[in-house]
This record gives structure tokens, C-alpha cells and sequence, in this order.
């Protein structure tokens, strides 16, 4: 596990502590709990699965043939260097 130094306001420190003591478990605990928490939640709420957003996406252009669309914005950039 790694190991690391952090700052924290004095009213943080207090109510960790606090709370450290109240669910019996060490402080740093705690903190590894909250953190584990906070990043799931912000995984699932970020950004959707590749699968998801394909399947919500397909089939969105509708100008005809995409790839050759593409390779005509290629060759213009390559035109243009």
C-alpha cells in the first residue's frame, strides 16, 4: 500500500477523527473507505461504457457514406500542410 502525506483543515482532522473513533475503525481507514466511494461514484457517473455510448450513437450520420466523407477531410488537411 502506498503511502501518503496530506493536509488537512484542523475542523477535517477533528471530524475524522471523530467519526474514526465512532465506526471503530482507524482514521486512515476511514479515509481509504471514503475515497474507494468517492471513485466509484464518479466512474459510474463520468463517463458512459464504450459499449454504451456506440450503441446510443449509431447510426447518427446521415449524410451519406462516412468514410468516404473522412478520407475527403484528410485529403484537404493533407493538401494544405
Amino acid at each position: 500500500m502506498a503511502r501518503t502525506l496530506i493536509n488537512l483543515d484542523p475542523d477535517d482532522k477533528h471530524w475524522l477523527d471523530r467519526e474514526a473513533r465512532k465506526r471503530h475503525l482507524p482514521m486512515t481507514e476511514l479515509v481509504r473507505q471514503a475515497i474507494r466511494s468517492y471513485r466509484v461514484r464518479e466512474e459510474s457517473q463520468g463517463r458512459p461504457a464504450l459499449q454504451d455510448a456506440l450503441a446510443r450513437t449509431a447510426g447518427i450520420w446521415r449524410h451519406g457514406d462516412g468514410l468516404a466523407w473522412q478520407q475527403r477531410m484528410r485529403d484537404e488537411w493533407d493538401r494544405s500542410a
